[in-house]
């Protein structure tokens, strides 16, 4: 008797303690990124002409801040952990949306939709 409460017991607390450390140590991307430095949150999606634009210029003018400036990339489609949380906490409701956010975690500048290289790239400058 006692060896079957004891895997009954087993069976259900093993999953529920392995969510609650799940989700209690899932801090947010946005979050981590944030220590001291500026950074770039792009919500994105897979299937959007805006957003692949926007990536292809990311590619091209993004590597001259990447010492300076973190770049995280969320993407809406994917069901990740804290994606959500993310879309949720900056309002997200078109891609391609950019976040730019100085070092001390305030947001000081959003974009919705696609803009040109250089005004992706002044906004770049302006961040560091």
């Amino acid at each position: 008797m006692k060896k079957n409460i004891l895997i009954i017991s087993f069976i259900f607390l093993v999953p529920l303690i392995s969510y609650f450390m799940l989700t209690m140590s899932n801090v947010s991307t946005a979050q981590i990124a944030a220590e001291g430095k500026p950074q770039v949150i792009k919500f994105t999606s897979h299937m959007c002409l805006d957003c692949q634009t926007m990536n292809k210029i990311f590619k091209e003018i993004f590597p001259k801040y990447n010492e300076e400036i973190i770049l995280t990339e969320i993407n809406v489609q994917e069901n990740k952990p804290g994606n959500q949380e993310q879309i949720e906490k900056f309002s997200v409701t078109l891609v391609p949306t950019i976040i730019l956010v100085d070092s001390k975690g305030k947001q000081v500048k959003r974009i919705e939709g696609a803009v040109s290289k250089e005004e992706m790239e002044n906004c770049l400058r302006a961040l560091k």
